[in-house]
């Protein structure tokens, strides 16, 4: 049993997908990108204080932090802050690929246990009317970039290379290697 330092009802969905058991407790931190700070690092350090933060209320149990980075041109793409926000990045990311970047930190045992998935997405062109449309149905307003993989942005998106859990914000393939590196094994088997 390990417990998910997040809110994220797509990443719950995900660690129960391949057979963890977790409980929830989400942490609270600031999420502020730092001046000159990279996507790579940015992930890392957020991941890392998601899982530092709840571990210190559970100082006993192992802690899973996550942490997803849209990034185009250099630039990390955050939540959006309002509609204009929204739009702004849908257009900026249509016709074009561009990064997205997930880490998973695990605190166990007094050491942190770290990993970063990296994958590219290719969005078709897409049309202002379109952008307005999809923002106008509330998908997009809490998620990184402005779209979501596993939702009705799905039709916009003509290319994955990478992890798609990575992109929905929990990339299996990396949290299961870390969680097996602690002893904590999927409930379906070895």
């Amino acid at each position: 049993m390990i417990i998910l330092a997040s809110q994220s009802p797509r990443r719950a969905e995900l660690l129960a997908q391949v057979g963890i058991g977790f409980r929830i407790a989400p942490a609270s931190i600031d999420e502020t990108l730092l001046p000159g700070e990279n996507a790579a690092d940015y992930v890392e350090r957020i991941a890392t204080a998601k899982a530092m933060a709840v571990h210190q209320r559970f100082p006993n149990d192992a802690v899973l932090g996550s942490d997803t980075a849209v990034v185009l041109d250099r630039t990390v793409l955050g939540k959006p802050t309002d509609r204009a926000d929204g739009m702004r990045m849908l257009l900026a990311l249509a016709g074009r690929t561009h990064q997205v970047l997930t880490g998973v930190a695990l605190l166990a045992a007094g050491r942190t246990h770290y990993r970063l998935s990296d994958s590219r997405v290719r969005l078709r062109d897409i049309s202002p009317e379109e952008a307005a449309a999809y923002w106008a149905t509330g998908e997009p307003a809490d998620k990184a970039g402005g779209y979501a993989v596993q939702g009705l942005a799905a039709a916009f998106i003509e290319r994955i290379e990478g992890s798609y859990s990575g992109i929905m914000g929990l990339p299996l393939f990396e949290t299961v290697q870390i969680l097996e590196t602690v002893g904590v094994h999927k409930q379906w088997g070895v």
